[in-house]
């Protein structure tokens, strides 16, 4: 899947990923600084009914939503060194009892992540656009 959006779009685009990936547990967002990760996350979890305000959990690592009874998990890995300390900030634990879970940064600790991973590439086009592209 492949489409170029500007952040007027947002809405829709998030609601073509709910679409067609809302039953995969883990979604893992590849992209550089700026690329607008936690904005369109903060969108996704809008539109399943989380009611809490999306932020980036840069320093906390995880944060916990709650979305129609499920458990989300939204992770921010850009802090960790290494898959070690991945590990002991529990983020593999965290996956298995969400379900669904958000990773910002994951090319940190990739062997971390199930084999059943939504692997989301957000590349800055200009200002204005950027292109997602999900590999199949």
């Amino acid at each position: 899947m492949e489409m170029i959006y500007t952040l007027d779009q947002l809405e829709g685009v998030a609601a073509t990923l709910i679409k067609q990936y809302a039953h995969q547990p883990v979604w893992a967002f590849f992209a550089p600084m700026g690329a607008g990760k936690t904005t369109l996350i903060g969108q996704i979890c809008k539109q399943m009914g989380v009611k809490d305000a999306v932020a980036s959990p840069t320093f906390a690592i995880m944060n916990e939503y709650e979305a129609n009874g499920q458990l989300i998990y939204h992770m921010d890995w850009y802090r960790l060194e290494d898959e070690a300390e991945a590990r002991r900030t529990g983020v593999e634990a965290a996956m298995e009892e969400a379900d669904l879970s958000f990773i910002e940064w994951p090319e940190k600790a990739p062997a971390l992540l199930p084999d059943h991973v939504v692997k989301i590439e957000i590349e800055i086009l200009d200002p204005e656009r950027r292109r997602i592209f999900i590999p199949s």
